[in-house]
């Protein structure tokens, strides 16, 4: 079976952590790739590697696949990626 990768952002490419979790979750994964857009998925991207403390990085990366399922396109009340 040959595995769909992963889009990435303009800037960010997208960390292990935040990879693991988005292809054990086909849904978030298809959205991530189909509808986000890779300015979409730079937000994300950037939102979930610019927390200083483990904790706030896990639960980032569980938000990002939880809210991308809900129909969030990007990172909600953050003032965004300081890279583009």
């Amino acid at each position: 079976m040959t595995q769909k990768g992963i889009a990435q952002g303009t800037v960010h490419t997208v960390p292990a952590d935040l990879k693991k979790a988005l292809t054990a979750a086909s849904k978030s994964l298809a959205l991530w790739n189909d509808t986000i857009t890779p300015l979409g998925r730079n937000e994300w991207i950037c939102w979930t590697t610019s927390v200083k403390k483990a904790e706030t990085r896990a639960d980032h990366v569980e938000r990002v696949v939880r809210q991308i399922q809900e129909g969030k396109r990007r990172p909600c009340c953050w003032a965004g990626c300081p890279h583009r």
